[in-house]
């Protein structure tokens, strides 16, 4: 009957939209996909290192806050500048316990090249032998980005930086690494000079770490620096914000 069809019309599910057509997963790249689902693997300690250049001198500095999953912080006492010769030192930043495994076999292996060589291992040799052990890595790569300061024989600076796999870049001004690179590379150029002394270096070295440091909550609470010149090696504390 016509109304029998009318009331089964009325009484019909309404139509629903078409469903929407799922979209393509964005895939990356293995490595930036790790880096990116544990939040910064670089990061998970925090850090900052500097290394700046004087007339004659040389000075390092980082500061002493060893943080755990960024934001938690579980001490204020971590190492991350090593003196591997008299005139070499060499700052560590990025996960603690690659710069611990890092830095004892650069230990290792400084010594076994003065067993071998009879003669003290420069620090362009000490570049280029770590540029080496981070390359050899390549593909399981040490987290961390060294920087390395010293004199050579000729009582020159040497500067030099990498990524975590070993690539070197050199400077004579100063060098930077850790989280806090970009605000240590605004205050750097803002302060450094050439010629400067060893009292000069340790000052202007001081202020551009805790300058930097206060604008990074991934760093800072206090901070060490060494000046290296031919004569002697300074090292001093420094007190920063707690907060």
């Amino acid at each position: 009957a016509p109304w029998l069809k009318k009331t089964w019309a009325r009484r019909a599910a309404p139509q629903l939209p078409p469903p929407a057509r799922p979209q393509p997963i964005e895939r990356w790249p293995p490595g930036r996909f790790i880096v990116r689902a544990m939040g910064g693997i670089m990061e998970y300690n925090g850090g900052a290192i500097v290394a700046m250049a004087g007339e004659n001198c040389v000075g390092i500095a980082a500061d002493t806050r060893h943080g755990l999953r960024q934001l938690m912080t579980v001490g204020c006492n971590r190492q991350k500048i090593f003196q591997l010769t008299d005139q070499t030192f060499v700052g560590l930043a990025g996960l603690a316990g690659d710069v611990q495994t890092m830095s004892q076999l650069l230990d290792f292996r400084v010594k076994l090249y003065s067993l071998r060589e009879e003669r003290t291992m420069q620090p362009h040799i000490v570049g280029n032998m770590l540029s080496s052990m981070l390359y050899e890595k390549r593909f399981g790569p040490w987290f961390t980005e060294p920087v390395v300061a010293g004199l050579d024989k000729d009582k020159k600076p040497f500067l030099c930086g990498y990524d975590f796999i070993g690539c070197l870049s050199t400077a004579e001004d100063f060098v930077v690494s850790g989280t806090t690179s970009d605000q240590l590379f605004g205050v750097c150029e803002s302060f450094w000079r050439p010629g400067m002394n060893k009292d000069e270096l340790f000052e202007t070295l001081s202020q551009c770490l805790l300058s930097a440091v206060d604008r990074d909550c991934l760093a800072g609470w206090g901070g060490i620096v060494h000046i290296i010149t031919p004569d002697e090696i300074i090292t001093k504390t420094l007190k920063g914000r707690m907060d």
